[in-house]
């Protein structure tokens, strides 16, 4: 493993980190098999000590200026600038991390936070951020739009029951209430793919160290949300039967001889960025960290999150989760987790052993 910090590759253009293009693989490729020769930077799967990065959501429609959920942040520039940093954390440490896992939030659009999946008596839908509570639900404010019903192959009483089941295990989570989303993440559209700065950092890794990026679909299920990649915000329909079973990819592996291995958890380090870090950040954490607890509480310690490569979702004059998210992360912190900026030595992180 290449342990010492490495300068920034010649193509990398800070200043394009809001922008969208096409990725010029072939170069790209070529750069990076140079930059490998050059800074001796042996294959991933030669490193004694294994580091992981897993960037939640860095797609277009969360981190480019004009796309849908753009997450700003506070300074209206959040996204931008965290992607920005986390491209040149991702250069400075190509000797260091071994693995990156992008997960990538995936929906179309009927979908139970989208407009359409409601209708209100007049014929209405719900504006984006609307709030659905259990009381809109019992009260009929709002109501399962049933032209939908067949396009999602459930009985049109079945979803019904199903929302009413929904909103009420979201108010017994102590989670948000159910919130109407702008169209995002939309399968096969240009928000849904990774934002180009980070594709483009992902894939000169990939061909530098011999790594393959893990990538991770969440979000598809049309009768749940989906914010961390490990679990479904539901598991279970009307009648407790399961929707989903908890995404078990991050954690397992098949071997030969059938058994199955933990996997981000036999990694020395895991460290943790993207967007937003009210919501799909920090559930995923939330989820890692019950995970970790179920097996060895001691596994914490080898958790960094990137706070300077998240912002929290905020529209100004709408709703504003900057609390919620600093909150969280004090707790993640408190539960042991490293809270790190990515700037500096990898090495220079408490509890690295690298």
């Amino acid at each position: 493993m290449h342990k010492r910090e490495l300068p920034l590759p010649s193509h990398f253009r800070p200043e394009r980190a809001g922008e969208v293009w096409r990725v010029e693989y072939e170069e790209i490729a070529k750069q990076a098999g140079e930059w490998a020769g050059v800074h001796g930077l042996g294959p991933a799967s030669g490193d004694e000590r294994r580091a992981a990065l897993v960037i939640v959501d860095a797609q277009n429609t969360f981190c480019i200026p004009g796309f849908e959920l753009f997450v700003g942040g506070r300074s209206g520039t959040g996204a931008v600038d965290d992607n920005r940093r986390l491209c040149e954390f991702i250069y400075r440490n190509l000797g260091t991390i071994t693995e990156i896992a992008p997960t990538m939030d995936t929906h179309q659009a009927m979908h139970i936070f989208h407009s359409i999946f409601f209708v209100n008596d007049e014929g209405g839908h719900p504006a984006p951020y609307t709030s659905i509570s259990v009381e809109d639900i019992e009260g009929g404010k709002w109501k399962f739009n049933r032209m939908l019903g067949r396009n999602l192959a459930y009985p049109d009483d079945y979803i019904e029951r199903h929302i009413l089941h929904y909103v009420k295990e979201l108010r017994k989570s102590g989670k948000y209430e159910l919130t109407v989303w702008p169209y995002h993440a939309m399968l096969g559209g240009i928000g849904h793919a990774l934002a180009s700065s980070v594709e483009e950092a992902v894939f000169f890794h990939s061909i530098a160290r011999r790594s393959q990026p893990d990538i991770h679909v969440k979000g598809d299920h049309p009768l749940t949300e989906h914010y961390s990649v490990l679990a479904p915000e539901v598991t279970t329909g009307p009648g407790g039967e399961p929707l989903r079973q908890r995404r078990e990819s991050l954690f397992q592996k098949p071997v030969a001889s059938a058994a199955i291995y933990r996997k981000l958890l036999d990694f020395d380090a895991v460290v943790i960025a993207g967007q937003a870090k009210s919501h799909c950040v920090a559930w995923t954490i939330a989820d890692l960290l019950e995970r970790a607890r179920e097996g060895d509480a001691s596994l914490v310690r080898k958790i960094y999150l990137l706070e300077d490569c998240t912002s929290p979702v905020v529209v100004p004059g709408v709703i504003d989760y900057t609390d919620e998210a600093e909150r969280a992360f004090g707790e993640f912190e408190s539960a042991g987790m490293h809270v790190v900026r990515s700037t500096g030595p990898m090495e220079s992180w408490p509890g690295m052993k690298f």
